[in-house]
This record gives structure tokens, sequence and C-alpha cells, in this order.
């Protein structure tokens, strides 16, 4: 088996058919070698709130610091500023050798990134605007109000 999958139970209901698909699973698995099991309770995934305030940010961001690209400091997207944090956040960056040569940067995803990993990304989203002197909007304000009462 080559690939990690995921059900969650919620009810005694669920467990049953669970459990029989996992041990039909690592009964194929075990033909290749050794299986792991993991039973653990479920992380919390990031919070609506915490979505709402990415984007008003990365735009404050994006429409006040330049980054350098390829060596040359011009304005960037929200969105290349978003890969920009969000891999910041990595200890270790993952680069695969693109298909025209180039570089690739592997695996930041904020869809998969859990409630406190989604919060230390804001809270590098903060601190990299506090030491660049970046300017919240009204609209990154509001948002943080409602980030601040819902944490």
């Amino acid at each position: 088996m080559s690939r990690e999958l995921t059900y969650q139970i919620a009810t005694l209901r669920d467990l049953g058919g669970v459990i029989q698909m996992a041990a039909r699973m690592a009964g194929r698995g075990l033909e290749a070698g050794p299986v792991e099991l993991v039973l653990r309770r479920p992380t919390e995934i990031r919070s609506l709130s915490q979505n709402r305030k990415l984007w008003p940010m990365l735009s404050d961001v994006a429409e006040q610091q330049q980054l350098v690209i390829d060596g040359v400091p011009e304005w960037a997207a929200p969105e290349d500023w978003k890969e920009v944090f969000t891999h910041s956040l990595r200890k270790h960056q993952r680069m695969a050798k693109g298909i025209d040569g180039g570089v690739v940067l592997l695996g930041a995803r904020t869809s998969r990134m859990k409630k406190k990993e989604f919060s230390d990304l804001i809270e590098l989203i903060y601190a990299y605007g506090a030491a660049n002197d970046v300017q919240w909007s009204e609209k990154a304000l509001a948002v943080f109000d409602t980030y601040r009462e819902a944490a």
C-alpha cells in the first residue's frame, strides 16, 4: 500500500464497517510487507473566520510590499504572497525538478492545514506586516476583530 487513508468514525454504528474495511485493506497490504494502523482523535480543521482573515491580509501585503522574484523586486499577486508565507511555515521545503528544468516547490497547501497551523500562518503574516510597516486595511482589521472573538 502506498497511500494513507483516513476514515472518521462518529458513532458506534459506523465502527463495524470501518473496521471490516480496514481489515480487508490491511490484509491486501500485508502481501507487500508490514502495514501500520493508526487510531487517533481528529484534529480541528481551520475555521471559517480564519479563511475570511487570510485574503484581506494577503491583499494588504501585496498592495504595499514587493516580492523579490528571479532576483528582481516586483509587485506580486496575493496568491504569490500566500505561497511565500505558507512555505515559510515549513521547516523543510520539498523541491522537484519541473518538466521544463525549473524548480517546483511541493506540498504547502492551506486547504490541508489544521486550526493551529493556520493560526500560525496568520501570526506569521502579522509579524511580517509589523516588521515591514504594512498598514492593515479596514477589511483586514474588521475580520481580525471577528477572528479574535472566535479564537
